[in-house]
């Protein structure tokens, strides 16, 4: 009896998520309206319904593991815009945090304010204690072709480019 309700009460936090739901490989871009670092809002579905569309999401702005996510994009922007790759952050973090993290480390590429979960609830991420878990989704002209539930936090531009060049 303890068992089951110690199961049913962890089941229904949110940090555990639904991993049976998640947006696939073949699914289509989610419709999501969401503000940026500069509270400009950003419809997801228009902004990937051609060409190639990552978007990443990450715990927490600034802190060492999403700055290495990060870092890793921005400092292989060159090959991914070559290779015709825009670039979405999302994270649950407000706009002045997203703006603060967005300067300091000269990201080219808009970070999502998505502290409604607006973004998060449409592509099904999964949250620990309200923050976006680490993972990161491919689209070409709006489907996904490639899903990561893991975010690969240094190595995330390496993977999409390696990624893109095996499809060639």
């Amino acid at each position: 009896m303890a068992k089951t309700f110690l199961i049913m009460l962890f089941s229904t936090l949110p940090f555990f998520g639904n991993a049976a739901e998640r947006l696939a490989v073949g699914d289509p871009l989610p419709k999501v309206t969401c503000i940026n670092q500069d509270s400009t809002p950003i419809s997801v579905k228009e902004y990937g319904s051609q060409g190639y569309l990552l978007v990443y999401f990450y715990p927490k702005a600034s802190t060492p593991g999403c700055t290495k996510q990060g870092c890793s994009l921005r400092d292989s922007w060159e090959d991914l815009t070559k290779m015709g790759v825009k670039v979405l952050g999302v994270s649950t973090d407000g706009v002045a945090a997203q703006k603060t993290f967005h300067t300091e480390q000269k990201f080219p590429f808009p970070l999502l304010a998505d502290s409604e979960k607006k973004v998060v609830t449409a592509f099904k991420v999964k949250t620990n204690f309200g923050f976006a878990s680490r993972s990161a989704y491919l689209f070409r002209d709006g489907i996904c072709i490639m899903a990561d539930y893991e975010g690969h936090t240094g190595d995330q531009a390496a993977e999409v480019i390696k990624f893109l060049q095996q499809k060639k």
